[in-house]
C-alpha cells in the first residue's frame, strides 16, 4: 500500500520516488495559474510532471453526445479511451462507495511521473504550498496548516509560522525552483 511506502524529505514527501507537492489556497487565488505555469518549467528542470486535481462537484471529462459519455450513461463501470496521442480511464463510483483518498489517488500517477502537483485536498498530510492574495479578504491556510510549507503571494503576507517560505507569486521561476530544491 501507498501510505507505507512514504518517506518524507525537505520540506515534502516521497511516495515511492515520485514527489508530490500540493498547491492550496482560496478559490480565486490563482491556483490553477501558477500551476498552469509551473508544469514547463518543471518539466524542463528534468521532472516527468502530473497534476491531481480535487473537484467539490459533480463533473464530467467526457463530451455529451460522445461514445464515452453514451458509455457511461448506459452504466458503464469503467470507460477507457484510447488514441496514439493519449488515453484515459474514467470510473464510475457508486452510491455507496466512498470518494478516493489523495494517496490512492496519487498511486494511479506511477511508474510515469516523478513528481505530481496537487491542487486541492487542503486538509491532506502532504507539503503545500499555498497561493495566498490579499485581494480574498481570507486569512492564509498556512497559519492553521502545519502541511503548508510556502505561501506564494503577490504582496505583503501577514506574519506566518517560522516554517514557512515567502515565495513571489509573480515569479513562478522562483516557486519551481523551490520545488525543484526540496524534490531531489
Amino acid at each position: 500500500m501507498i501510505k507505507e511506502q512514504r518517506t518524507h524529505y525537505c520540506g515534502g514527501i516521497y511516495l515511492n520516488s515520485m514527489a508530490v507537492f500540493g498547491i492550496t489556497g482560496w478559490s480565486g487565488s490563482g491556483k490553477t495559474s501558477l500551476i498552469e505555469h509551473l508544469i514547463p518549467l518543471l518539466s524542463a528542470r528534468g521532472f516527468v510532471v502530473g497534476v491531481l486535481k480535487h473537484a467539490h462537484h459533480n463533473f464530467s471529462v467526457d463530451q455529451e453526445g460522445k461514445d464515452s459519455h453514451r458509455f457511461r450513461l448506459a452504466g458503464s463501470h469503467q470507460t477507457a479511451i484510447s488514441s496514439a496521442r493519449r488515453w484515459a480511464l474514467m470510473s464510475e463510483l457508486g452510491e455507496d462507495e466512498a470518494e478516493m483518498d489523495v494517496f490512492a489517488l496519487l498511486e494511479k500517477f506511477q511508474p510515469q511521473c516523478n513528481l505530481v502537483l496537487v491542487e486541492g485536498y487542503k486538509n491532506a498530510p502532504l507539503p503545500k504550498i499555498e497561493v495566498w492574495r490579499k485581494i480574498t479578504g481570507k486569512t492564509p491556510i498556512a497559519l492553521q496548516n502545519p502541511h503548508v510549507v510556502a505561501v506564494a503571494t503577490d504582496g505583503d503576507a501577514p506574519e506566518l509560522p517560522p516554517h514557512c517560505a515567502l515565495l513571489p507569486l509573480n515569479a513562478p521561476a522562483k516557486i519551481a525552483d523551490f520545488i525543484a530544491a526540496n524534490a531531489k
